[in-house]
């Protein structure tokens, strides 16, 4: 009888320490899912913030882009002033 209420005893001893042992598993698991949870929170911030950043790259490419245009355009006017100013001085020059 004394070896049965030994292996009872042994048995309950392993048992409460597969218990002890799941709920320290239990808790790791929940501490990891809380873990991946925020970083994935985290992730989505970085990428909201991530694509704001590209659509004002993108808007200031534009703008950059259009102040380009703008000065091309001035540049061409401004030639072309230039030109006609030095053909009319020299057409001057040679009626003179």
């Amino acid at each position: 009888m004394s070896a049965i209420v030994g292996t009872i005893s042994e048995v309950s001893e392993i048992t409460t320490g597969i218990a002890a042992a799941v709920e320290q598993q239990g808790a790791a698991t929940q501490e990891i899912a809380r873990n991946v949870q925020a970083a994935a929170e985290r992730t989505g911030e970085l990428d909201g913030k991530v694509r704001e950043a590209a659509e004002d790259t993108r808007d200031q490419a534009s703008n950059l882009r259009g102040a380009a245009d703008d000065l091309t355009e001035n540049a061409v006017s401004l030639r072309d002033r230039v030109d006609a100013f030095v053909a009319k001085m020299r057409r001057e020059g040679e009626a003179a």
